[in-house]
């Protein structure tokens, strides 16, 4: 029965789906459900420090979102082009996905446009891998963030105003703490989070610690067979430093709770805990957390409410229980919770 992507799926009115985040990140709603009571009470966000305990350890994905989509045209033909960024690897080729009218030819070139809108870079195409993605290579020798910084726009999730950026998403795509570029979507859990808050949780005695996990366009790949099991996960570079595993192990030695923020923070502890005890990691994971697995790490997670049949409702599902979170997003939409990427959260313990 917990095979079933149907589960997994539910209707959401179009007017829930948040299209820019409140002015103030910490006074978007929060719900929070508790598991052993199956008890769900409404707060604000910024109610943090009064529903956390001291001693309780927060875990926070510090990756910062990259200008990450293209456009431009066919240089031979003039025909549109729009792509995404996903990286650069060895030999200054990069790796991107694409979307034209018609067929791409090996050799041909693309005509990047800056933010103004003028011709600035070409793109030479190479082969295409079976993933669906291109390998291109750019005709300059320019560091990769110079030139996204150039003609990169923020790569706002299609729901969000079709996946068109205003000037304001550069500051409100991202975290108040991110600092490592890679991402080429925002770990939206934590854009609830403003200084003032984190202020306000280390001063009550809450550890904040940090993890990196780049979040890929797979996380917006809804699961498109029947069997959740058969799904193909899509892999991530994440990290997590000895000083974070060190702060945790005290955490929990002395009896505080580990609060996962975000699914990609839940998702790199877990594959650092895979075999036992929680250790350093450095490298890509393609963990798929789905029911019934058994967390290692996380005792409780805030998250975003998710798109229905992904990775991410799943893995909430996994720590949730199904019953109980299906009841959550029922609450949530019969309340008018804002959805995705720019709306509200709930906290799980």
């Amino acid at each position: 029965m917990e095979e079933d992507i149907h589960l997994y799926d539910f209707d959401l009115p179009k007017h829930l789906i948040a299209q820019e985040p409140l002015p103030n990140r910490a006074d978007s709603r929060l719900m929070v459900v508790r598991r052993r009571s199956r008890r769900i009470t409404h707060h604000r966000f910024r109610d943090l420090p009064n529903i956390l305990r001291p001693g309780d350890c927060l875990v926070m994905n510090d990756t910062r979102v990259i200008p990450a989509r293209l456009v431009g045209y066919r240089t031979a033909t003039g025909g549109r082009w729009e792509g995404l960024f996903l990286d650069a690897i060895e030999g200054g080729i990069w790796r991107v996905l694409g979307r034209t009218r018609g067929k791409l030819q090996y050799g041909e070139t693309i005509t990047l446009l800056d933010l103004e809108g003028r011709d600035d870079i070409r793109l030479v195409v190479g082969t295409k891998h079976p993933d669906g993605y291109w390998l291109v290579r750019p005709q300059s020798d320019e560091p990769v963030q110079a030139i996204l910084e150039r003609v990169g726009r923020v790569p706002l999730p299609p729901y969000i105003r079709k996946g068109q950026m205003a000037e304001r998403d550069r500051e409100s795509y991202q975290t108040v703490y991110a600092r490592r570029p890679g991402a080429v979507a925002a770990p939206t859990a934590g854009l609830h989070f403003t200084e003032w808050l984190l202020d306000e949780l280390r001063a009550m005695g809450i550890e904040l610690c940090w993890v990196t996990l780049h979040i890929g366009m797979g996380t917006f790949t809804p699961i498109e067979i029947k069997r959740v099991s058969e799904h193909r996960m899509h892999a991530e570079w994440g990290q997590i430093d000895p000083a974070t595993v060190a702060t945790i192990h005290r955490c929990r030695e002395e009896g505080g709770r580990i609060v996962a923020v975000g699914s990609t923070s839940v998702r790199v502890l877990e594959t650092a805990a895979q075999h036992g005890e929680l250790q350093p990691f450095e490298g890509e994971t393609d963990l798929f957390i789905r029911p019934p697995y058994q967390f290692k790490i996380v005792d409780a997670m805030i998250t975003n409410f998710h798109l229905p049949r992904s990775t991410l409702l799943v893995l909430v599902h996994a720590f949730g229980g199904h019953e109980l979170m299906r009841g959550a997003y029922e609450e949530a939409i019969r309340e008018e919770y804002r959805f995705y990427s720019y709306g509200d959260a709930m906290l799980i313990f």
